[in-house]
Parts: structure tokens; C-alpha cells; sequence
């Protein structure tokens, strides 16, 4: 089992920035993919971004050039650097994580939450 305890989430103004961090504990050896999801009100969840143990990172289109997806395997742990943000970027934000060949989200955080408002 792995658990996931994600920071960072609050109240940021548009065009602002603001950085989400998310802590892995448990059986952390056998991560292979750690994500971002995010889910609006009345919306499906969609991914954000997505990082290997390589360092591999996939990105969904609307935050692609803005939002960067890091992750530092010493302490366990995965960023999202989050700038220009919008309106539109407001939801729920989670960490995943998942072994290899279990696609990007067998395991999930509680959420944090991300508002954008002037």
C-alpha cells in the first residue's frame, strides 16, 4: 500500500502562481508513475500531469507551457509548479501514484484544494 498526503492547495488570484507538493509513504519502492489529477465541480477528473522514475512527464493541453511537473525520488515526494493560472484552473487537486503497468492512478491522495479568484 501506498498512501499520498498532498500540500500546497489555497487561494491564488489570476495570473498568480502557486506549488502543490504530494508525499508518498508505505510501499514507496514499487512506484513507478506519480500524477496530478484535478476534478471541478460537476466535471470528470482529468489528469494534469504525470512523471516517471525516469523522468518522463506527460502534460494535458490546457496547462502545457504553464504548469511543470517534478519529482524528487530521495524524498519521496512529486510537485506541481503551478503559474499563470486561471480561473479554469480551479477544482480539486490529487496525487497518484501507481507500479509499473498499472496505469497513473492505482493509488490516491485526499485532494487539496486549488481556487483562482480576484
Amino acid at each position: 500500500q501506498v498512501q499520498l498526503v498532498e500540500s500546497g492547495g489555497g487561494l491564488v488570484q489570476p495570473g498568480g502562481s502557486l506549488r502543490l507538493s504530494c508525499e508518498a509513504s508505505g510501499s514507496i519502492s514499487s512506484i513507478y508513475a506519480m500524477a496530478w489529477y484535478r476534478q471541478a465541480p460537476g466535471k470528470q477528473r482529468d489528469l494534469v500531469a504525470a512523471i516517471t522514475n525516469d523522468g518522463s512527464t506527460k502534460y494535458g493541453d490546457s496547462v502545457r507551457g504553464r504548469f511543470t511537473i517534478s519529482r524528487d525520488n530521495a524524498k519521496n515526494t512529486v510537485s506541481l509548479q503551478m503559474n499563470s493560472l486561471k480561473p479554469e484552473d480551479m477544482a480539486i487537486y490529487y496525487c497518484s501514484a501507481a507500479r509499473h503497468g498499472r496505469g497513473l492512478a492505482e493509488y490516491w491522495g485526499q485532494g487539496t484544494q486549488v481556487t483562482v479568484s480576484s
